[in-house]
């Protein structure tokens, strides 16, 4: 996988969908930025970017809504 850059088929797993992933990676994007924010630092680069680093690296996975019921 080109952890560069990783194409949308690169990151959803066989249950997800574009639309999941999309909304997935904001969300994160918004916590970090959000963590940058309280401790007054620097955003070295975009929180969309870093979000879609840490899932492709497997740090985080998107869950649906049936998934955090069970």
């Amino acid at each position: 996988m080109n952890m560069l850059r990783p194409s949308v088929n690169q990151l959803i797993t066989k249950n997800e969908s574009s639309y999941s992933l999309v909304i997935g990676v904001a969300k994160r994007a918004r916590e970090i930025a959000d963590e940058l924010y309280k401790e007054e630092k620097i955003l070295e680069e975009k929180p969309v970017k870093t979000a879609i680093r840490e899932l492709a690296a497997g740090k985080y996975r998107i869950v649906d809504d049936e998934e955090m019921n069970r």
